[in-house]
């Protein structure tokens, strides 16, 4: 039977019938009100009146980002630290773990555990009862002490000259603490007065780029530290407990016992927790599994069960036992201590983890993806939570070392603490209930967790930073889904929910395309292309014919991700498929397939010149409606959209030629800045009516669509519910401009953008980790990634061995992160007088490159250049266009890991 489509609009709740005009038609509570009479006048200022200083200080290398009790900035932080795909387990502010989002329970209106309430609108209404996908999640976040769920944490013990101290790891009990993020590792310090030791605690699951698997354990690293500050020799106790979390929303009364089993094996102290169930129904619920707490110390005393709280003195001298149960649903709870003697000055660290093994994905989800059936891929990997953590154990050092070496790497910047937080920390997403990874080593995703299923392309393909971290997830992706179960063999469309659609997107399909070329060029060869080419290049004849009068413009109404079907030539589609005829292009003649080379470089350049004459005002471009229908449908028509120039901005993201004209193009940014970015979107929110609530009054952002010249029925006559979407402040858009204004110099504007969208996720208003658009970590907010690529000018390709960097600012002293097909690690470049050094330091894997291209720091003509790698010379050729650099080798060279390519300009 052939199943029906499902479609973001199905999953939104559908309201009473409106007006007797609208009878027919039926519209989600948020976008009731726009359709007022008449349209309210365009009310964003155009002179931002912005203080140069503050834009100043944005250019700063400043310091790492913070957070206190304090300034009351905990309450809200949930940094996902669990492995990728694994669910959402949050580090908390005060170092404790929250939500537990391991339960396979994450669809609509029960992925946040709380139901949904009335809170106050934006729109000048009084109350309304909202959900997460409505803007709850925005208006009134999650708190951490709302959301334990389950019980965890560690206490301290410290004897000094005879006297004991004692304190919990919770808020309540300290003077201050500090919570210090740097994605994948949160460190959160502990402070008082009245304690003689100071104590911090690291949390992160192992995180290593280019190794989706060793980062895709269920698990969970937490590293105790305490340093002796004292005069004295000093006794420490560290007492850390878990909860069993078997069966934790299954196990009812009469359903069986938790168990919990104690054991030191080969250097680590573990505590084994199950379910005793009474019966199989309950082995098969989706919260049915395990969980092993572990100290990986030998020396450690477990303990089954432990006495509840507040922790004692008399927690720490428990005797260690190797087995207790309970009746469901009673808590179970189990300790693991550790004793140290401490001299002046020194210090000792406790690695404890928690591994978790539910293996029974929900019903609904296997009716999305049969893929589900056969579970996860850490099922199939480890049988039961233990095994996790003897893997963990057995790995440790290796995992640990290469997990910190990235963050030391991806911070080991001349760039702003705050613009790297901002542009890497959704990758989080990965680490969280919205994405899956199945037995068979397939990858799928929710568009925000719980809501709208199937990898979305027309979402998905704004997201830049999966494929840079862990290509092999998206060629996987490519390869499973968008050319294989969501493929059309016969029209070669691209299903843009996979199996759980039977339609294309356009922006989608073209989306689609170009991350092809993406996927190619982070691959260390030419497999990638040459496997799927024949799929690929019927993917772009399907999306060419969608240019019925053969102009290079598509005119064919197909779905898009605003949820509609729009009729006309709309510019941000044109430029969008513009640009994936580029990639064709490119792949094709990397294919040597000339004859379609040739058909794709001439619709770009049809469509380039037509969009160029046709599409744009004289300000930006446009909507041209269908010329039989007119305005009758929804669309975005003289208004300013924020993806007009969106397949320029694509371009730029894979070292492609210009679709659009620089003038252009940046003339179109301008428009977007002066008629849809404000410092204040209160005066905008309150009289256009009807979006959801991504920025509320006093936060910055840049509205979706505006009206500048204040057109009657500006949206066309049939408006429907997804004009809601025009008046809102959508993050993952934004950052698609943010890149985009990096790329073409905008270099002000860009930072700007990304700082409004940083301070509106600060952590005295909601959590910094979880940018929301229609549910919570929402896949497109990961374009944040491309701004720091944009920002570096950086463009790469694997089978080539090339690799740019060009960096927007600060050129005469840079330094950033980079990843690469097969190995990752720093750049850096500086000018000292009439010599300027550029150098490569690989740290992870390898590089392999062919072609280096750099820019001139000052003006005037390079004599010479000198290349060593370590302290080897290589012979290189070398070009110079202006201030363009071009480095060649006579064949590919490889830096391996620990070694500098070094580069001398005179």
């Amino acid at each position: 039977m052939q199943k029906k489509p499902i479609h973001r609009r199905d999953f939104i709740k559908k309201t009473s019938l409106l007006t007797a005009g609208l009878a027919a038609v039926q519209f989600p509570a948020w976008s009731r009100y726009v359709f007022a009479p008449g349209y309210p006048l365009h009310n964003i200022p155009g002179r931002k009146n912005i203080d140069s200083r503050w834009i100043k200080s944005l250019y700063n290398r400043g310091e790492a980002t913070a957070y206190y009790k304090s300034k009351n900035e905990l309450k809200y932080i949930g940094m996902p630290v669990g492995g990728l795909h694994a669910g959402t387990v949050y580090a908390g502010g005060d170092g404790r773990l929250w939500l537990w989002q391991i339960y396979n329970e994450t669809f609509e209106g029960s992925h946040e555990g709380i139901e949904p309430k009335a809170v106050k609108w934006n729109d000048g209404t009084s109350e309304r009862t909202i959900r997460a996908r409505d803007g709850s999640a925005y208006i009134e976040p999650a708190i951490a002490n709302n959301l334990r769920i389950l019980e965890q944490g560690f206490a301290v013990k410290v004897v000094v000259d005879g006297k004991s101290f004692i304190k919990e790891l919770n808020e309540d009990q300290w003077d201050e603490i500090i919570f210090k993020p740097a994605y994948p590792i949160a460190t959160v310090e502990y402070k008082s007065k009245d304690f003689p030791v100071a104590v911090n605690l690291k949390m992160y699951s192992p995180f290593i780029p280019l190794d989706a698997e060793n980062s895709a354990l269920p698990a969970t690293i937490l590293r105790l530290t305490v340093n002796n500050t004292t005069g004295s020799h000093i006794q420490v106790s560290i007492l850390g407990w878990m909860e069993n979390g078997a069966n934790k929303l299954s196990g009812k009364e009469g359903t069986g016992k938790r168990v919990n089993q104690g054991s030191s094996v080969t250097q680590s102290t573990n505590i084994f927790s199950f379910f005793d169930a009474a019966n199989g129904a309950i082995k098969t619920a989706p919260d049915s599994g395990t969980v092993c707490f572990t100290l990986h110390h030998r020396n450690g005393r477990a303990m089954a069960s432990i006495s509840p709280w507040p922790v004692t003195e008399q927690h720490f001298e428990l005797p260690a036992t190797q087995s207790a149960s309970v009746d469901a649903p009673e808590k179970l709870v189990g300790g693991i201590s550790l004793k140290q003697d401490l001299a002046p000055g020194k210090s000792f660290t406790a690695d404890y983890s928690i591994s978790w093994h539910f293996n029974n994905p929900h019903p609904k989800l296997k009716d999305f993806v049969k893929d589900a059936e056969a579970g996860f891929r850490y099922g199939a990997r480890f049988k039961d939570a233990r095994e996790v953590s003897q893997y963990l154990n057995t790995n440790f050092e290796k995992l640990s070392t290469a997990t910190e070496l990235w963050s030391a790497t991806w911070n080991n910047s001349t760039l702003p603490h705050w613009f790297l937080e901002r542009t890497f920390v959704n990758i989080g997403t990965l680490a969280t209930a919205n994405t899956y990874r199945f037995a068979d080593g397939r990858f799928w995703s929710w568009e925000g967790v719980g809501a709208c299923p199937g990898t979305c392309t027309h979402v998905w393909q704004y997201a830049h930073s999966v494929a840079r971290i862990f290509p092999e997830l998206e060629r996987d992706l490519r390869q499973r889904v968008d050319l294989g179960v969501g493929f059309k063999e016969d029209s070669g469309a691209i299903l843009f929910r996979g199996e759980d659609e039977t339609r294309p997107a356009i922006d989608g399909q073209a989306g689609t395309i170009l991350r092809f070329y993406r996927e190619h060029q982070m691959s260390a060869d030419n497999t990638f292309l040459q496997t799927n080419w024949p799929k690929i290049k019927k993917a772009v004849q399907f999306m060419l014919a969608q240019d019925k009068n053969g102009d290079g413009m598509t005119d064919s109404p197909m779905e898009n991700t605003l949820d509609a079907v729009w009729e006309g030539e709309i510019a941000w589609i044109v430029g969008l498929c513009i640009a994936a005829a580029s990639a064709a292009h490119a792949m094709a003649v990397e294919m040597n397939d000339q004859p379609f080379a040739n058909v794709c470089a001439q619709y770009v350049a049809n469509g380039s010149k037509n969009m160029e004459k046709e599409l744009f005002n004289g300000e930006y471009f446009i909507h041209r409606p269908d010329a039989v229908k007119g305005r009758k449908e929804l669309g975005s028509y003289n208004t300013c959209h924020i993806d007009q120039v969106y397949g320029q901005s694509w371009a730029f993201q894979v070292g492609l030629p210009r679709i659009i004209s620089k003038e252009k193009s940046t003339l179109a940014l301008k428009a977007l800045w002066k008629y849809n970015f404000t410092t204040d979107v209160g005066p905008y929110i309150k009289t256009h009516t009807g979006g959801r609530p991504y920025a509320l009054a006093g936060e910055g952002g840049m509205i979706m669509n505006t009206n500048p010249h204040n057109e009657p029925k500006p949206y066309g006559e049939n408006t429907t519910w997804q004009l809601g979407y025009f008046h809102e402040c959508m993050s993952g858009f934004e950052h698609q401009v943010a890149a985009h204004l990096m790329a073409e110099g905008m270099v002000d504007e860009s930072l700007i953008l990304t700082r409004v969208i940083h301070d509106r996720y600060h952590a005295s208003k909601r959590n910094p980790f979880n940018e929301i658009e229609c549910s919570d970590h929402y896949a497109r907010a990961m374009a944040s990634y491309g701004t720091f690529l944009t920002a570096c000018g950086f463009e790469y390709h694997g089978p080539k061995g090339y690799i740019r960097f060009a960096p927007k600012w600060s050129s005469a002293d840079f330094k950033a992160p980079f990843t690469a097909a097969e190995g990752w690690g720093t750049y850096t470049q500086k000018q000292a007088g009439a010599k300027q050094t550029h150098a490569l330091e690989l740290k992870y894997g390898k590089l392999e490159l062919k072609d280096i291209a750099l820019e001139k720091i000052a003006g005037g003509k390079i004599s010479s250049v000198a290349v060593t790698l370590g302290k080897t010379p290589v012979s290189v050729n070398f070009k110079q266009d202006g201030n363009a650099l071009l480095l060649s080798f006579n064949k590919k060279i490889t830096v391996p890991r620990d070694q500098t390519l070094h580069i001398t300009f005179s």
